[in-house]
């Protein structure tokens, strides 16, 4: 993958993706997605694409590829076995680094297909539309892909990724301009797919280092099941490209279009390029600095460091560099040590601390790392999670659907009694699929709404 852009269009990816991210956008607002859409294919264009010429070699080259992940892989557990170093994450900071960074493309995982609900009844794009229920978790919230990455977050303590680079959008902004603009993008759109849903060696590398620093891998690990090439989603992706291919026209054209779609796949910010970017001194002073923003006025005037207020140096976030040094020597930080010995990580851990919960998890995280500076391997230190991280790790999120007077199940006796309304299938399928967009997929009536498409359909 490569980041390849012009500063107009990274700013506009970051707009585009939130303009659509939430399901409410104008004909307009769809229309310019749909144009930055085109300059990203004008972009992907200049890229080399390592499809075959011929669309019935496309089994093979998937088949190839599968071999040569698997033998990269099987190379990087040997090395590891032989004692070499984690290739990913230095540290447990450094991975929730890159699960934030990447929080705008797993936030919107499969999205890309939503387009495809409303051609429910044409054969030719079931195993797609298949691809997209199994995105969705076929409606149980306990597979769906986007509710598990949420919670991936929150048990980490990652409550924020709106404030990321403008390349850290491109993905997420490509992927729901094609949600909503499939009429268009069609080919592209099952091109994409194809490039998606291959199996690709970070993804292998990366679960096998969460899992090591004590992050749960479920998420990554589901998607090397679900993307096999044998009966998964990289199979029915080939699958869909003869199975859409036009017997009249042009079908040359059609797949001049659906390589052109799997090469967008090469755009923005890439796995290893965010993981590569991870700079911990850098992401202190980014924590430093945001907190500067409403801390400047929270502290003591007689509390100084180095002859300057607290609320003074934080009243210039570009300071935050120079305080965390002046910090240091003046003790309140003691580097390559067990942070539980420097008087700041005092301040800021555990519930009787006096600065408790003005840092996240994931901020804590970033901070004793960086304060232990090598002291040790943090996969042995005691996982930090906030009270309310604790909470949606242990809350039972999947109702039933038995009728209950509840506040909680509002939604689903709605959308019981709007199904129950329906003159016809096709009302019904309208509602239902709605529900399946990429914003609501997750939500509550989302799910249920895909247990009864899967139900109905597949």
């Amino acid at each position: 993958m490569q980041t390849l852009y012009s500063p107009s269009q990274t700013t506009q990816s970051r707009d585009v993706f939130y303009r659509l991210f939430d399901g409410h956008f104008s004909d307009e607002e769809r229309g310019n997605a749909a144009e930055f859409l085109a300059s990203q294919l004008d972009n992907a264009a200049q890229l080399s694409c390592d499809l075959p010429d011929d669309v019935s070699d496309l089994e093979a080259w998937m088949e190839n590829g599968v071999a040569s992940v698997g033998h990269q892989y099987k190379t990087y557990l040997q090395a590891r076995k032989d004692g070499s170093e984690r290739q990913y994450f230095k540290n447990k900071s450094h991975a929730l680094y890159f699960l934030r960074t990447v929080a705008p493309t797993k936030m919107v995982d499969g999205a890309w297909l939503y387009g495809l609900l409303s051609r429910w009844h044409d054969t030719r794009f079931l195993s797609l539309i298949q691809t997209y229920v199994e995105e969705l978790g076929e409606g149980l919230s306990t597979k769906n892909h986007v509710v598990l990455f949420k919670k991936l977050l929150a048990s980490q303590g990652i409550k924020r990724w709106d404030d990321l680079r403008e390349e850290h959008y491109i993905q997420g902004a490509i992927q729901l301009a094609l949600a909503y603009n499939i009429d268009r993008f069609l080919p592209e759109v099952i091109g994409f797919n194809l490039g998606y849903e291959q199996l690709p060696l970070h993804l292998l590398i990366s679960a096998y280092e969460l899992k090591e620093l004590g992050i749960d891998p479920y998420y990554f690990t589901l998607h090397i099941t679900v993307d096999n090439a044998d009966s998964g989603h990289a199979k029915k992706a080939v699958d869909a490209i003869a199975e859409s291919l036009p017997r009249l026209g042009d079908a040359d054209d059609w797949y001049r279009r659906v390589r052109s779609g799997y090469m967008l796949n090469e755009l923005g910010s890439s796995t290893r390029g965010v993981i590569d970017e991870f700079d911990l001194d850098a992401e202190m002073a980014n924590i430093f600095a945001r907190k500067g923003l409403v801390g400047q006025y929270a502290h003591s005037d007689y509390r100084e460091v180095n002859g300057r207020s607290v609320n003074d140096w934080l009243s210039e976030p570009s300071q935050s560099g120079v305080l965390i040094g002046e910090m240091e020597k003046a003790g309140w930080f003691k580097r390559g040590e067990n942070p539980q010995s420097s008087r700041f990580w005092k301040l800021i851990e555990g519930e009787k601390a006096k600065m408790f919960g003005v840092f996240s998890a994931y901020e804590q995280q970033v901070i004793y790392d960086w304060i232990a500076d090598g002291w040790c391997d943090i996969n042995k230190s005691k996982p930090l999670l906030t009270p309310e991280a604790k909470r949606l790790l242990t809350q039972h999120v999947e109702g039933d659907d038995q009728e209950s007077a509840s506040d909680f199940d509002a939604e689903a006796r709605e959308l019981r009694a709007q199904i129950a309304g329906a003159t016809d299938i096709d009302e019904t399928m309208k509602k239902i699929t709605a529900l399946m967009s990429p914003a609501l997929h997750h939500s509550a009536p989302g799910l249920m709404a895909t247990r009864i498409f899967n139900a109905l359909m597949l």
